[in-house]
């Protein structure tokens, strides 16, 4: 969970980010470690010390679901039902209706939160998953993992047969770790990846990091997972109907984080909605306010984002920046501003950086 995630629970609540604060099941972050291709690494201390809602965190995701469960589970606005099956989702000009297993729901409106693979996006939109715009990964939860930096860093590995993907170590609460990798699914069909057994390969052959696992124990069999990314508009919106988060495809297209994006999805449609009700417009037409103001919030740091990512094709450029930046410590204040500034990530897209890094001593 990024800076930008504990921001996000602030704008909702001041006392729910507070809440949050005490909860036990996270581990507290204050540095990335990117490790280049040619396995130079380099430690960014991503915190901003003139921002005091810059924490970041590794959560289980359950773990941190679940406290957002139980934050809404309190609310009396909210009826909660569990351990319903989705079968269909429809709309029209006068309700939503959400068919289950157990029964159908009328509605005024329905918000498809519900992820990657989003039903209610299937049956509502003509949005199909696009490989050049998907990233497929896996993950496992280790315990034991070996020579780790600090126990409050997360690493990135951008090793050449992943790029533009890259493999990761989380540090995680009772030492414990998330292990994984990315990899654009387009990349994944060309090459024909087997995704679990390139982690498994990274795990036992790597010169490095197989060392640092010899003694390591996985807690659960490989998960996969997809990512839709933002990396290209899709519908948002219609008759009765907003997608948010994962079912928008708000995932940043360079880092893969979408927890951020999904909760800021949330507080613009809530403002949308109370504008729905006051002026009882539930048409699509109205409706495209929200799928714009999406875009108007998002749409440029996932230009950037995407840019950013083809870069990772060129490794050279990688190995060249990190292996400046490891001996210059101008170019790691540099970098440690490019997290919270776009500007300067734009820096990143233009050849004249590069061409300074090579000449600038």
């Amino acid at each position: 969970m990024s800076g930008d995630v504990i921001k996000q629970l602030h704008r909702i609540d001041v006392d729910l980010a507070l809440r949050f604060n005490d909860v036990a099941e996270k581990h507290p972050l204050s540095t990335i470690r990117f490790v280049a291709p040619n396995d130079v690494p380099l430690d960014i201390d991503f915190l901003n010390p003139s921002d005091p809602e810059s924490a970041a965190y590794v959560s289980k995701r359950i773990d941190f679901d679940n406290f957002l469960f139980e934050e809404v589970q309190n609310l009396t606005t909210v009826k909660i039902f569990q351990n319903y099956k989705v079968l269909d989702v429809q709309t029209n000009s006068e309700s939503a209706i959400v068919t289950t297993d157990k029964g159908v729901f009328h509605g005024k409106v329905v918000l498809g939160a519900d992820g990657a693979q989003s039903i209610v996006n299937k049956k509502l939109t003509s949005t199909k998953i696009d490989r050049k715009h998907y990233m497929a990964g896996v993950q496992q939860y280790y315990e034991g993992v070996d020579n780790y930096q600090t126990s409050a860093t997360i690493e990135l590995h951008f090793q050449k047969e992943l790029l533009p993907g890259y493999f990761w170590i989380f540090p995680l609460p009772n030492n414990q770790w998330n292990v994984g990798l990315g990899i654009p699914s387009d990349e994944v069909s060309i090459n024909k990846i087997n995704l679990k057994q390139k982690l498994n390969s990274i795990l036992e052959h790597h010169p490095v990091i197989k060392e640092r696992f010899k003694n390591a124990k996985p807690l659960e069999d490989v998960q996969g997972f997809g990512l839709p990314l933002g990396s290209r508009k899709v519908t948002c919106s219609g008759t009765r109907l907003l997608l948010l988060g994962d079912a928008a495809s708000l995932i940043d297209p360079f880092s893969g984080e979408g927890i951020a994006n999904a909760i800021r999805s949330g507080r613009i449609a809530a403002d949308h909605l109370t504008r729905v009700f006051q002026e009882q417009r539930f048409d699509a037409d109205f409706n495209k306010s929200y799928h714009k103001e999406i875009y108007a919030r998002m749409g440029n740091e996932f230009r950037v984002s995407a840019a950013m990512k083809k870069l990772l094709r060129f490794p050279f450029l990688f190995n060249l920046m990190i292996n400046k930046a490891a001996k210059n410590k101008s170019l790691q204040t540099f970098l440690t501003a490019m997290i919270y500034d776009l500007d300067l990530r734009k820096e990143l897209q233009k050849p004249k950086f590069y061409f300074k890094l090579l000449f600038n001593r």
